[in-house]
């Protein structure tokens, strides 16, 4: 079952990492608008957070402020520790649009990040290669961003945000613009990747369902003004393979859960 910032967050056996990342008290106007208010947030090292709520509520926002790209009108944001001023090397952002370099190969594509830290060619074209067979585009290294299907190039992008190894990857809506099939084969390496990268994901979705299947810990937020509506930690056995999951007796529940939660807004 589902729990609510008013309840246990969590069953007894399973114990919360400590966070990686910690919004404090955010605010953030744009002119008269106020697009969050006092907002705070804990995001567990090593897990994925998702960041739903209906359409305006500040999801992105809250990402570009963490990821140092947007400052908050007061409150502050903190990666391990250190207070965020702006954007560096422990945060990666995978774009909703790819923002891939269109004249430039997907090696190319992947090792840029490290390219502009000053990593050596061999260094850069190794780590790319690598994170080019984790996101299953070997065989592709040589190709440009033209000759490649939006899944594809979607694919690109998040090798290139892992490739620089920041230990905070934020993605914003990444799965928004491929098919149904697509995305749910990009759900299931999400997975795969939250388990084996060890890295802190945050994830902005519009999509209830992808929410309650790729996440350990989702974060409801309300329309504008945004805060924090519930966190609900999904108690879903992920070892039993992704149909299973999606007929899940407890996944269907959380996804009707969220729905009633969010229902008022919507309409």
């Amino acid at each position: 079952m589902a729990m609510s910032q008013t309840e246990p967050a969590v069953a007894e056996t399973q114990a919360i990492p400590e966070s990686a990342v910690s919004t404090r008290n955010i605010t953030k106007f744009y002119g008269e608008t106020e697009a969050l208010r006092d907002l705070s947030l804990e995001f567990p090292r090593g897990q994925l957070t998702s960041l739903l709520g209906p359409s305006g509520c500040g999801k992105t926002t809250l990402l570009k402020i963490i990821a140092g790209l947007l400052e908050p009108t007061s409150g502050e944001v903190e990666v391990n520790g250190k207070t965020v001023t702006g954007p560096g090397p422990d945060r990666a952002f995978v774009f909703q649009d790819f923002a891939l370099l269109p004249w430039a190969s997907v090696l190319r594509n992947v090792a840029f990040g490290l390219e502009m830290r000053g990593a050596g060619k061999s260094e850069r074209e190794a780590k790319a290669e690598h994170y080019i067979k984790q996101v299953g585009l070997a065989g592709f290294e040589n190709a440009y961003p033209h000759e490649l299907s939006g899944g594809m190039r979607q694919r690109v992008g998040l090798a290139r945000a892992l490739a620089v190894d920041s230990q905070v990857l934020l993605m914003d809506e990444p799965f928004s613009a491929v098919d149904e099939q697509t995305r749910r084969k990009f759900q299931e390496d999400l997975l795969a990747l939250v388990l084996n990268e060890n890295k802190t994901f945050i994830f902005v979705t519009h999509s209830i369902e992808e929410a309650v299947y790729v996440s350990d810990q989702i974060a409801i937020l309300l329309p504008r003004p945004s805060r924090v509506h519930e966190i609900i930690r999904p108690s879903i056995n992920r070892e039993s393979g992704a149909a299973n999951i999606r007929r899940d007796p407890e996944y269907l529940d959380i996804v009707d859960e969220i729905w009633a939660s969010l229902r008022s807004y919507v309409e």
